[in-house]
């Protein structure tokens, strides 16, 4: 055997080597960092949630509401915000003013009120001392709950309005006139009385139901005029200086308040404490 050998065969084994194994890039660090950044936003919510008012918390959001013109600049007026922001609960902050710190931002004191809003402020608890008079210590006047529920008073820009309606079978004016019933002179005798509290001037102004006919000439206009004047007769005769009357008005049936024009409501008078400003 001469051409046998003991020599094992060689087997070569090629094992493929892949770099980099179990790394698959730096996906995963992104999606991680958005994570990181959206706990954050979350925790910063709560946090504003828990540590501003509910007025704080309006005023950030109409900040970032894109339907609300923002400027930073403040005039330092007296209009809607007067100059100011909404990070402050007491006292707000006033911005871009220049010149002189405002008063009583060196002391951290709340800032002075002007004149006019102390006058106002006055005016608004006197308008406050009529209407209790009226609605809560009239009893002289306004004897029974009937009486009481022809009343009622609001306050406006203009003043305070005290109205006197008509009810159903029971009206202020003798029909189709301007004669007062005796529960108009009750009731005028306890807003004389009211209106004695304060020292405004007084408008009177006249309403009426619509007509229920068609006429050729209406009678509405003059009718309210004439219950307008006869109810500026009886507030002097019950002791309101003729100086303090500033108008006496008829509106017809031209300013209603209620969807059907023929109500008894509409035959109304306001006696109106003007505003001195």
């Amino acid at each position: 055997m001469s051409g046998s050998t003991n020599v094992a065969p060689v087997i070569i084994k090629r094992k493929k080597t892949v770099k980099g194994e179990g790394h698959h890039g730096g996906a995963w660090k992104v999606a991680y960092a958005d994570f990181v950044t959206a706990m954050m936003a979350f925790f910063m919510l709560m946090w504003l949630l828990n540590a501003t008012t509910e007025k704080q918390r309006k005023g950030i959001a109409d900040y970032f509401s894109p339907t609300v013109p923002i400027n930073r600049i403040s005039g330092g007026g007296e209009g809607m915000f007067g100059g100011s922001n909404v990070f402050e609960q007491q006292l707000l902050a006033r911005n871009g003013r220049g010149g002189l710190p405002f008063k009583g931002e060196e002391t951290g004191q709340p800032a002075q009120r002007t004149v006019d809003q102390e006058q106002q402020d006055a005016e608004a608890q006197k308008f406050g001392e009529v209407e209790e008079f009226l609605l809560g210590n009239g009893g002289e006047s306004l004897i029974d709950q009937n009486s009481f529920k022809h009343v009622t008073s609001r306050l406006t820009d203009e003043g305070l309005v005290i109205e006197l309606f008509d009810r159903e079978g029971s009206p202020l004016f003798v029909f189709e006139g301007d004669a007062p019933t005796r529960l108009l002179v009750d009731l005028i005798r306890t807003v004389a009385r009211a209106s004695l509290i304060v020292q405004n001037n007084i408008a009177v102004e006249g309403h009426v139901a619509a007509e229920p006919v068609v006429r050729a000439e209406k009678a509405v206009w003059p009718l309210s005029a004439r219950r307008a004047e006869s109810v500026r007769k009886l507030l002097e005769a019950h002791g309101i200086s003729p100086d303090r009357m500033q108008r006496v008005t008829g509106h017809a049936d031209k300013e209603r308040k209620f969807p059907d024009p023929l109500d008894a409501r509409h035959n109304r008078i306001e006696v109106i404490l003007l505003r001195k400003q």
